[in-house]
């Protein structure tokens, strides 16, 4: 199976989709507002769902919701390796 990776130059705004709130999950990011934590999105995807998968399990998800995850987590990942500059 082949992906299609969207060009470098053309991130995903994930500060759009991502809200931290404190009295929403310990203020873990959700995703725009919702109960649902990035890092749940990441799990599933870990665990082997679809992207098809966690959009029919929770259909208040957009697809754009699991890219904003990924997006997010790869940002971080690149703060805490220092590639990025904070």
């Amino acid at each position: 199976m082949s992906l299609t990776c969207p060009p470098l130059d053309a991130p995903l705004h994930y500060r759009d989709r991502i809200t931290i709130e404190p009295a929403k999950r310990s203020g873990k990011p959700c995703l725009r507002g919702l109960r649902i934590t990035v890092y749940d999105i990441l799990d599933y995807l870990a665990g082997g769902m679809s992207e098809d998968e966690i959009l029919a399990d929770f259909p208040d998800l957009e697809r754009d919701d699991i890219r904003a995850a990924l997006s997010f987590a790869a940002d971080r990942a690149r703060r805490l390796a220092g590639d990025v500059a904070a």
